[in-house]
């Protein structure tokens, strides 16, 4: 085994940051496919559904305890042979991103999901009825005076389900998908191994920067949206 040597951990950097964009691209998809899908079954889990409450609690199960790695599998390999079996439609060839996509939005919803059902059983509810008794009506009561509330009680739990999000997108190399993690892999394989330590820390590095740069982001916005809160509790 060759000596380790530090000049290799940023030499092919130049070579992986171009990937970044699609990092971000598949994070920012998901991010928002997970949260419409997590609203949805946070709404049937706080409704009086008995069926809808049963179907989305049982998802959230499910797939909080499936690997992320396996789910990847199972929508790979699985979805076009469903499509081609059910609707004769062939999607063997589209853009790998896409089953990325699809696998971290249902693992973000599963988690966005509770998420958003805490925050909002957080809320008292006589600050909802107050509303609605002095003029505003249900949609307005909720926008104005619950939903930002309940933004600012789960943005912590969001941030850090965006970070672990971002993380779990590094197993799409498993699949052939190239971004920052399959770029660096590939640049291991065209080495024959050779510097795949240092190559690997330089990418570990890499994540690191990024969920700092996250994390700071995410306590500015909690810090920001946090402000009239505390300006009311002073009273």
């Amino acid at each position: 085994m060759k000596e380790f040597d530090v000049d290799f951990i940023f030499r092919y950097w130049p070579q992986i940051l171009p990937y970044l964009i699609v990092t971000f691209f598949v994070v920012a998809a998901s991010v928002l496919l997970g949260l419409l899908l997590g609203f949805l079954l946070a709404a049937a889990k706080l409704g009086r559904n008995s069926l809808g409450k049963l179907l989305a609690n049982g998802y959230t199960t499910i797939l909080r305890c499936t690997p992320s790695v396996v789910l990847l599998f199972v929508v790979y390999y699985g979805l076009p042979a469903l499509l081609l079996e059910l609707f004769a439609v062939d999607i063997n060839d589209i853009y790998k991103g896409i089953f990325v996509i699809v696998t971290l939005s249902l693992l973000f919803a599963a988690t966005m999901s509770e998420v958003m059902r805490s925050a909002y059983q957080s809320i008292d509810k006589g600050q909802y009825e107050a509303a609605v008794c002095v003029g505003l009506t249900p949609a307005q009561a909720f926008r104005r005076i619950v939903l930002p509330q309940c933004f600012y009680v789960a943005l912590p739990n969001f941030g850090n389900a965006i970070i672990a999000l971002t993380k779990e997108g590094a197993l799409a190399f498993t699949i052939g998908f190239i971004d920052i993690t399959g770029k660096a892999n590939l640049i291991v394989s065209l080495n024959m191994g050779a510097h795949s330590r240092e190559i690997y820390l330089g990418l570990a590095i890499m994540y690191w920067m990024i969920s700092f740069g996250l994390e700071k982001l995410l306590k500015k916005m909690e810090k920001w949206f946090g402000k009239g809160r505390r300006v009311v509790g002073s009273y």
